[in-house]
């Protein structure tokens, strides 16, 4: 079993300039900061849902008819709800097929360009939404909705583009547990979004769309003037030329050991590699090896992952009937679990070298936590630890996908190395997962409306056992490479 050179002792500080620090903290903030917009819309929805429907706040007065007509979107605060949510779910969609045009801009354009773009002009959007037409007591459905699809197209440019940065700057030694530390930007992203609308909301829910905006807009100013989407831009050398090449670039979805031995089951072009630094095609990007299988598998995993991101502050008010208000500091502990799960199981797939069993066995357990976690008591200790563990298994897999295993599909043998597939790969990837965890929304919704909580959890169940299923062919390649290096590594001492 190799140990990771970046683990080993005074490596970090050889391989890791103060450039490495700046491209590392740029990308972490960019991508809270989308994802703390994000968090606003989901804090503020009591109080939008308030404005839209003002006489279910005011029925013992007689409301003005000019601000009734002016503010009359809905008749009852459930419609305003259900709108919101249709929201939320538009928002997805247009998010997922922005990720897939994205990653193909990001490929062909400056990635600091179309980041910066996506950033401000996001802010932009959120600001007209939330700001500008409550001031101008301006409410439309039909703007609402299409100020929303925008916004999720322009929030797509960040994931892509952040993830092909990060994989120019680190190479393959260490990247499961590097990249497993920097995908907590989504959470940390919650957090902070959270703390930014609390700290305004008593204002005007406007207030909380003005601040989050005016920061993501500065943001984008910062990543304009500041960030270094690869070594090559200082004149430092590629991480191709830092590593050894076949070291450093061998798929960890491979099942070979060795060039000579490496038969992959998919190919770009027959017989043909792309020429570094050529941007390849959405059809070439897909036929990559393990492209395909892992999208499939974000789907299902994505589902599972976002709708406890959506649902589990709702399911701890609806099932154990605790305040709204300590579910959601309750409910912080499924990030808490998938950051630390993200990072340990980067370390070790680092140590192993390869991505698939280190999931596999991750995803195996998840199923149990998600049987345990369906079965949890009404004690918020007791919740709150199951909920870190089911957050572990699924959170930690759900952020390696997204983020090392992305990389590494961007960068194996069939392209050279070339950072001209990593955005475009990203995008499939992540533009899948998202398709799975729109459609995801209205599936627990309904079957927890018909069926009940357990059967919800059911469901769950199925979609990571359908996650492993997708990848199994990789995983049972990838164990017996294990179990063939072993032999090998034996026989040469």
């Amino acid at each position: 079993m190799a140990w990771p050179s970046l683990f080993q002792r005074g490596a970090l500080l050889s391989r890791f300039s103060h450039h490495h620090m700046v491209v590392f903290l740029l990308t972490f903030f960019s991508y809270s900061l989308l994802h703390a917009s994000r968090k606003t819309f989901s804090n503020v929805k009591v109080s939008i849902s308030k404005q839209w429907t003002p006489s279910a706040f005011n029925k013992s007065a007689e409301l003005p008819v000019e601000i009734w007509s002016r503010n009359h979107l809905f008749p009852s605060a459930e419609e305003a709800t259900l709108f919101l949510g249709t929201l939320d779910t538009i928002f997805l969609f247009s998010y997922a097929v922005g990720l897939f045009i994205s990653g193909i801009i990001g490929d062909r354009l400056n990635l600091r360009w179309v980041l910066s773009f996506g950033m401000c002009s996001s802010a932009l959007v959120v600001f007209v939404f939330g700001a500008l037409t409550e001031w101008l007591h301006f409410y439309n459905k039909a703007l609402y909705c299409c100020l929303w699809v925008v916004n999720g197209l322009l929030q797509s440019t960040g994931w892509p583009c952040v993830v092909a940065v990060m994989g120019n700057w680190f190479g393959k030694a260490g990247r499961g547990v590097v990249f497993g530390l920097w995908s907590a930007c989504a959470s940390v992203g919650n957090i902070l979004g959270a703390c930014l609308a609390s700290s305004v909301l008593q204002y005007g829910y406007e207030y909380a769309f003005l601040v989050t905006a005016a920061v993501q807009f500065a943001g984008g100013i910062i990543i304009f003037f500041g960030l270094l989407v690869s070594p090559e831009e200082l004149g430092l050398p590629g991480i191709e030329a830092e590593e050894n090449f076949e070291d450093s670039h061998r798929p960890l979805i491979n099942d070979a050991e060795n060039e000579d031995e490496s038969e992959p089951n998919y190919s770009i072009q027959e017989g043909k590699t792309v020429t570094q630094g050529k941007a390849i095609s959405f059809h070439q990007a897909c036929c990559l090896p393990g492209v395909i299988p892992y999208s499939l598998a974000f789907a299902c995993l994505k589902l599972v992952n976002y709708s406890f991101f959506f649902w589990l502050p709702f399911y701890l008010s609806n099932n154990f009937g605790w305040k709204e208000a300590e579910a959601d500091k309750l409910s912080i502990w499924y990030d808490v679990g998938g950051i630390i799960g993200g990072t340990l199981q980067g370390f070790v797939s680092d140590v192993l070298e390869k991505r698939a069993p280190v999931l596999a066995l991750s995803l195996l357990l998840a199923v149990g936590s998600l049987v345990g976690y369906s079965r949890s008591p009404n004690d918020k200790s007791v919740n709150a630890l199951l909920m870190a563990v089911t957050g572990f298994f699924i959170g930690g897999p759900s952020n390696m996908i997204s983020s090392a295993i992305s990389a590494d599909l961007g960068r194996q043998e069939l392209i050279q190395g070339s950072n001209e597939a990593l955005a475009t790969v990203t995008g499939i990837v992540d533009g899948t997962g998202s398709i799975g965890a729109a459609v995801g929304q209205y599936l627990v919704s309904l079957i927890q409306d018909n069926l009940g909580w357990m059967w919800v959890f059911y469901f769950f169940i199925l979609m990571t056992s359908c996650t492993i299923l997708f990848i199994s062919p990789l995983i049972v390649r990838e164990i017996s490479s294990l179990m063939q290096r072993r032999p090998a590594r034996l026989l040469r001492e």
